[in-house]
C-alpha cells in the first residue's frame, strides 16, 4: 500500500471510483451525506431524498452537532456498522448513482456487486476516531429529517476536507474483507492440522 492518498474530490466520478483498488488509502473532500436505518429504508422504499445522492458520497454516521452561531458544530462523525445497511445500499447505488460508501465493517454480496455494475466503492474509516473524524468536517451544509428520524438519523450534509479512508471493497468485485476471510481459514487450517 502507498502511503501517499489518493484524492477524491465531489463530485466523484466513475472513473475516478473504478480507479481505485483494495488496500489503497483515500483522502476525500467535498459534500459527504450521512445516512442509516431509516433514512436508507425510506429511499429503498421509493422515496426521493431531499437532496441529490448522484455521484455523492453516502458516510455511514450518526454524528453529534452542536447549534453554534446560527449553525452546526460538528463534534463527532465516527463511522457505524455499514452491513445494518445491506438490505437497501444495491438499490442506492443503482437508483441514486451513489459513487462513495464510507462505513465500517465491509457490506455483503448485493451491495459489491452493485459496486461493480454501477461504479461504487467502499471505504473503510477508522472505527474509534469520531473526535478525529469530526475535524475534517469544515461545515455543515444542511440537515434533513432531523424532527422525523433524529439526529443519529437524520440526513446530514457535511462539506468535509481530507476524510481519510481505505478503500476495502473497489468497483472491480474484490473485496479486502473477502482477502482476510481467506486468509485467516487458510491460517486456522494450518494450525488446526497441527
Amino acid at each position: 500500500m502507498s502511503s501517499m492518498a489518493k484524492q477524491l474530490t465531489y463530485p466523484f466520478s466513475e472513473a475516478a471510483v473504478r480507479g481505485l483498488r483494495v488496500g489503497e488509502r483515500v483522502s476525500v473532500s467535498g459534500r459527504l451525506f450521512t445516512g442509516r436505518d431509516r433514512l436508507h429504508k425510506h429511499v429503498a422504499e421509493g422515496n426521493e431524498p431531499p437532496v441529490s445522492l448522484r455521484d455523492g458520497a453516502m458516510y455511514h454516521c450518526g454524528p453529534v452537532a452542536v447549534q453554534e452561531n446560527g449553525g452546526w458544530r460538528v463534534i463527532a462523525a465516527g463511522p457505524t456498522t455499514s452491513i445494518r445497511e445491506e438490505p437497501y445500499m444495491a438499490a442506492l447505488i443503482e437508483a441514486h448513482g451513489v459513487r462513495v460508501i464510507i462505513g465500517k465493517g465491509g457490506m455483503g454480496a448485493r451491495t459489491a456487486e452493485a459496486c461493480r455494475k454501477w461504479g461504487c466503492v467502499y471505504l473503510q474509516a477508522v472505527g474509534g476516531c469520531a473526535a478525529l473524524l469530526a475535524q475534517r468536517v469544515r461545515r455543515v451544509e444542511g440537515v434533513h429529517f432531523l424532527d422525523a428520524f433524529g439526529a443519529a438519523e437524520a440526513l446530514w450534509v457535511f462539506e468535509a476536507d481530507g476524510l481519510e479512508a481505505v478503500v476495502g471493497m473497489d468497483a472491480g468485485g474484490r473485496s479486502l474483507y473477502a482477502d482476510i476471510r481467506e486468509q485467516s481459514k487458510a491460517v486456522l487450517e494450518k494450525i488446526t492440522r497441527g
